[in-house]
């Protein structure tokens, strides 16, 4: 088993590594070739993945538990903006209001397909974060990106998966699996105010300390260099930890922390240097570039991983008129009708709100939360329901935004470039 296994993920990874300039020009993402390699190696075809998602919950939680916190914490460290900046305002009303609004919708369709309100709930709360791991042909380009659809797709993929947690405990109580409180004031003191407020203020102040703290050892000691990998695991790690002892969203918390480092690089490089010998703003660039090099090398990785798990879930039973148009709905009339309505008044174009409501990418985030439901305590034919609607969304949602993320942002980065230049004549 073990030499099958060395042979397939060494046969991928070379693969991949080979032919990635050349992919990039195919109308398909990586994440669509992982889930087919899943497929292949699992019971379905080849039978070198057996994992059960009732069975092996908790595993498959903690792995997609670890590939979104690394994904997050990278997404964060791309954006560039400072806090202040109007640029915020679109992920914002997508990561609150779109997806209050999707919930909203997809409980209603969940409801009239046979659900119980509770189950509804909690599976219209699972689908309902867009994915930071799978979203990267979408995402800003680096970290001086300014588009505004690009930014606003990064922001809410980093925000709403934390976001979405409260709604996700809600359902959970109304199933009677999670304590909500007389008149539901446990979640929302504790659920919603805390654990979202909470998270936010902590990555925060992680992120900035961790950061003054790396860059005074450097400028004053000369130390902590060449450990950059060592420094990024343990901040997302301990970020992460402090967020789950306190009972806050761990996700918001390591998304907050990558902003946090990003935005002390940030500051450091716009001041004038106190005198000629100061390179405290060359190093906090280098540290901050080395720190996201980092962060997206192990995203690839944990992309990797988590596809190829999903794709040996995938069965011929999940496909069925119910899950058929869960996803049918979600990912054609919900999202898009969610979004559209959001924006209204917005700075975007036109153009780019049609895009910005397609590009709603579901994947690593759902997979999650669907794992994080089963192991506590989710049960009966309602549970085979949601994980069918949860499988075969984002399955869909791979291939279809996948496949036409590459050709379409082409063409948008080309009519963006060719405005810009006609704008400068």
């Amino acid at each position: 088993m073990l030499t099958a296994w060395c042979l397939v993920i060494g046969l991928l990874l070379i693969g991949m590594g080979l032919t990635d300039t050349m992919r990039r020009d195919l109308p398909f993402s990586a994440s669509a070739l992982y889930l087919l390699a899943g497929w292949l190696i699992g019971p379905q075809v080849g039978g070198l993945l057996h994992l059960d998602l009732f069975g092996d919950a908790r595993l498959i939680e903690v792995l997609t538990e670890a590939a979104v916190l690394i994904s997050l914490f990278a997404v964060g460290m791309r954006l560039r903006v400072r806090l202040t900046d109007r640029l915020w305002l679109t992920p914002l009303l997508l990561a609150t209001v779109a997806m209050l609004l999707t919930i909203g919708a997809m409980t209603v369709v969940n409801v009239s397909l046979g659900l119980s309100l509770g189950a509804a709930l909690l599976l219209a709360a699972v689908l309902s974060p867009t994915d930071p791991v799978l979203a990267s042909d979408v995402q800003v380009d680096n970290p001086d990106d300014r588009d505004r659809l690009r930014f606003g797709l990064s922001g809410e993929g980093g925000l709403n998966d934390g976001t979405a947690f409260p709604f996700v405990m809600l359902g959970l109580g109304c199933l009677g699996l999670h304590e909500l409180g007389t008149g539901a004031w446990r979640w929302w003191s504790v659920d919603l105010l805390w654990g979202v407020g909470g998270g936010l203020a902590l990555g925060w102040v992680l992120g900035w300390s961790f950061s003054h703290m790396v860059l005074h050892l450097r400028r004053e000691r000369e130390q902590a260099f060449g450990m950059e990998s060592f420094l990024t695991l343990g901040l997302i790690a301990l970020t992460y930890g402090l967020a789950l002892t306190l009972h806050t969203y761990g996700f918001l918390a390591v998304f907050v922390a990558g902003l946090a480092v990003r935005a002390v690089e940030y500051t450091e490089s716009d001041r004038q240097p106190r005198a000629t010998k100061d390179a405290s703003p060359k190093t906090s660039a280098y540290m901050a570039r080395v720190v996201l090099a980092f962060a997206l090398d192990i995203e690839r990785f944990a992309e990797l991983a988590v596809m190829l798990l999903v794709g040996s879930l995938l069965h011929v039973e999940v496909f069925h008129w119910s899950s058929l148009c869960i996803a049918g709905a979600l990912l054609f009339v919900v999202r898009p009708l969610a979004v559209r309505l959001t924006l209204i008044g917005s700075a975007l174009t036109p153009a780019q709100r049609r895009l910005a409501a397609w590009f709603g990418i579901r994947g690593v985030g759902s997979i999650y939360y669907l794992a994080f439901a089963i192991s506590h305590g989710v049960a009966g034919g309602e549970r085979t329901s949601i994980a069918d609607a949860v499988l075969v969304t984002v399955l869909a949602s791979v291939l279809l935004h996948g496949t036409s993320a590459t050709p379409v942002m082409r063409l948008y980065r080309r009519a963006r470039g060719g405005r810009e230049r006609r704008s400068r004549g």
